[in-house]
């Protein structure tokens, strides 16, 4: 859930600006393919390591959680100040780290009778799809229309973060997420990481120079990451119902 994280300064940045970079998502959808392809050779290792040590992948999970979070900082700051040799192996680390902390849902998507390769299939092909509706939609916004779907946006992905810490406290003193909860959750997460692509097409020509392509490539990474998340959580909660 770390979208958010420059989500209101590049709001504030894009406010009653034109555009400064045309060409920056263009630009950055190579390195963005390359980021999921990554995080795919991740999961897939992940998923060796839980199928023929699962004794150590806890502990490794745990360890590439804490250092993809640090990671992202770390990457995203020496992007923003135009390193790009360096930012490189950093996002590509990270990249790989983030599939890696991927596999506990995958997995269980695996094991879950109706989801299984087609519901990833399907995580993936919506996400193609957001890719291919928020680019018609948000290169086409009017300044009005952007800035107040982005802060609608925005808002709501507060507020689902706060939702999820909540889930969260609960589960660790055993309290489970009721099934009908767990869909809502995952439904309204799916809804605002499509949201969050159409204002990808919005922000980011206003907000990145054509050649500040790794900081925007980042930024739909993440919201591509999230939305695929979300989709795999929505298909488990449904078929996965006692």
């Amino acid at each position: 859930m770390s979208n958010t994280s420059n989500f209101r300064q590049a709001i504030s940045d894009a406010r009653n600006q034109a555009l400064i970079g045309p060409n920056v998502i263009a630009n950055a959808l190579p390195w963005l393919g390359g980021g999921l392809i990554l995080t795919a050779i991740g999961t897939y290792g992940g998923l060796q390591v839980l199928a023929n040590n699962p004794g150590i992948f806890m502990p490794t999970f745990w360890v590439a959680l804490i250092a993809s979070f640090i990671l992202f900082f770390v990457a995203n700051s020496v992007a923003q100040s135009g390193k790009n040799s360096v930012a490189l192996p950093l996002l590509a680390t990270y990249s790989l780290l983030t599939g890696y902390t991927l596999t506990g849902i995958v997995a269980v998507a695996l094991g879950t009778e109706g989801v299984g390769f087609q519901g990833i299939g399907i995580a993936a092909l919506g996400c193609g799809v957001a890719f291919i509706a928020g680019r018609q939609i948000g290169s086409n916004l009017s300044d009005r229309d952007g800035m107040a779907l982005a802060q609608t946006v925005r808002l709501g992905i507060i507020a689902l973060v706060v939702v999820m810490v909540a889930q969260l406290l609960f589960a660790l003193f055993g309290v489970g997420t009721p099934s009908f909860l767990e869909i809502a959750i995952s439904g309204i997460g799916v809804l605002l990481f499509c949201g969050a692509a159409v204002v990808d097409f919005y922000i980011l020509p206003r907000t990145y120079k054509d050649d500040q392509y790794l900081p925007a490539a980042l930024s739909m990474y993440l919201t591509y990451i999230n939305l695929f998340i979300f989709i795999l959580r929505l298909m488990i909660a449904i078929f996965g119902r006692d």
